[in-house]
């Protein structure tokens, strides 16, 4: 514990340096202005924002781009209670009963429950941060090459296993990231590969093109251009008081939604979606007023809002400690710090410590500079929902592509970022998940790497990965989560067989009389 405050002590000396306020602050302005504007979302805020961190050291790029993410988790809640419109996908919760308080005239209230939640949530979730990375780094030291080998297969596919698509298509899309991973130099060989012979491709697929044309450019195009109908409710700040009764039915909700959300958020998936739903059934199940959940129940908004924060923060501690991105926004986060020559994984605690305890520290500091911005602040971000969407979008393309360019001053890029955006655009429509595309390219230097370092240290015999007891379990989860969703696509389509026979059947009936 003495070694765990002294570390902490350091993250501190290096998150209150003015500079490191700074980005801190303008990461948790900017996410909570990226989760207020509908259609926009964490993901493509950090794409597009990637290469303005290309000028900073690792700290600050980190503390920026991570402040975007937890902050889009706070702002997303302000247009789903003010017009119901979910700014950000786990906010779609917040919907139901925020909106509907609102319409009580206990907008205000609503609006400060969801932060001061939030703010609970983040802090319990960067406690337990503190207090698991570390540890849990430590073990993954004594990890070989088998074991990380086992490790990111078992995240891909506990990543296809929770995805909202099919497991064949979330599989593919990984596949096609680990593919483009393999463009550019063989790092074992220093074979020039799969380039075209275009030298720009030397290192690789950049990681900064694919991500700002899927998520960013993609995103804008399968959104259309459109005004925000209906009135804004805009509190005022001597509104935002919740009543002794409101504190009293948050209370508990809130420390479900932490301890919840925190556990979800480590496990591999859209943990701070998934989260939120899971706590608005929770919360309806143990209430004993369970009618009132969609008509203004304190817990549908404390609830939901507690367990996003908690996630987003439970999501950093298998990136931070075994290197393990648990989805698309820890992966892009991940490859921000590998383009700024830090690894993640276990020997970023050894090797970068003020990198690593500053990002923690800065997470404190960061959860309290999101409060005293959401509430008193909260007529001005309503006002950015005003901006006319045919004049907003522009504005966020040339940034992709102005952003893109000045990373290498290279074409190349600008042209993979706008095949990238076509392509994103037509995996929407094809209902493809485009994220687990970039997960696949961020961690395909490191499992070739990996797995090729095993079968070298065995001679080539894949037998090494079931020989060591921990990738052998390892490789039984990830064939389990395989059969499991196997079963469960053949019995969805037995049953549906069943139905059309049924319903031919009933059709003929008639016809026969």
């Amino acid at each position: 514990m003495g070694t765990t405050i002294d570390s902490l002590l350091l993250g501190f000396s290096v998150a209150f340096q003015p500079d490191v306020l700074l980005y801190a602050f303008l990461g948790c302005l900017v996410g909570t202005l990226v989760g207020v504007l509908p259609g926009v979302g964490p993901l493509a805020g950090i794409s597009i924002l990637l290469p303005v961190t290309f000028g900073l050291d690792a700290t600050k790029a980190i503390i920026m781009l991570a402040g975007i993410y937890y902050g889009s988790q706070y702002g997303g809640s302000t247009t789903s209670i003010l017009m119901r419109i979910p700014g950000e996908a786990s906010s779609v919760m917040t919907c139901l009963d925020g909106f509907a308080m609102a319409r009580k005239g206990r907008a205000g209230a609503a609006l400060a429950i969801a932060a001061v939640g939030s703010f609970v949530a983040g802090t319990f979730g960067i406690v337990m941060l503190t207090l698991l990375a570390p540890p849990l780094a430590a073990f993954a030291l004594r990890f070989g090459p088998p074991e990380y080998t086992a490790l990111l297969v078992l995240g891909l596919v506990f990543l296809a296993y929770m995805s909202s698509t099919s497991l064949i298509k979330t599989l593919l899309m990984a596949c096609v990231g680990l593919l483009l991973g393999c463009v550019g130099i063989d790092v074992m060989s220093g074979q020039f590969r799969y380039a075209f012979d275009l030298k720009e491709l030397a290192d690789g697929v950049g990681i900064v093109p694919v991500a700002v044309g899927l998520f960013g450019l993609g995103e804008i195009l399968s959104t259309p251009s459109r005004k925000v109908q209906g009135e804004v409710m805009q509190p005022k700040f001597s509104e935002l008081m919740p009543t002794r009764e409101e504190w009293r039915q948050s209370a508990m909700p809130i420390a479900r939604g932490s301890v919840l959300g925190f556990l979800v958020g480590i496990v591999p998936g859209s943990a701070h979606i998934i989260s939120s739903f899971m706590s608005y059934a929770i919360e309806r199940r143990l209430s004993k007023n369970p009618e009132e959940f969609g008509h203004g129940a304190v817990a549908g908004v404390a609830g939901p809002e507690s367990a996003n924060n908690a996630a987003s923060t439970g999501a950093f501690v298998p990136m931070l400690s075994l290197g393990l991105p648990t989805g698309p926004i820890t992966a892009v986060l991940m490859a921000a710090l590998m383009i700024h020559g830090v690894s993640p994984g276990p020997q970023l605690v050894t090797e970068h410590p003020k990198v690593f305890w500053g990002f923690i520290a800065s997470m404190y500091v960061g959860n309290l500079m999101l409060l005293l911005l959401n509430l008193p602040l909260v007529g001005l971000f309503v006002s950015v929902l005003r901006i006319r969407y045919a004049y907003l979008y522009p504005i966020i393309i040339m940034f992709c592509i102005i952003g893109v360019y000045e990373v290498n001053h290279s074409l190349i890029d600008v042209w993979i970022m706008l095949i990238m955006g076509v392509v994103g655009y037509f995996l929407r429509k094809f209902d493809f998940d485009p994220a687990p595309l970039v997960l696949g390219l961020v961690i395909a230097p490191i499992f070739e790497l990996s797995l090729r370092q095993s079968l070298v240290m065995s001679g080539g015999d894949y037998m090494i990965f079931a020989q060591r007891p921990f990738s052998a379990v390892l490789f039984a989860i990830s064939a389990l989560l395989l059969a499991m969703s196997m079963w469960s696509a053949f019995s969805k389509r037995k049953d549906w067989r069943v139905k059309l026979s049924e319903a031919e059947a009933g059709t003929e009936a008639p016809s026969q009389k």
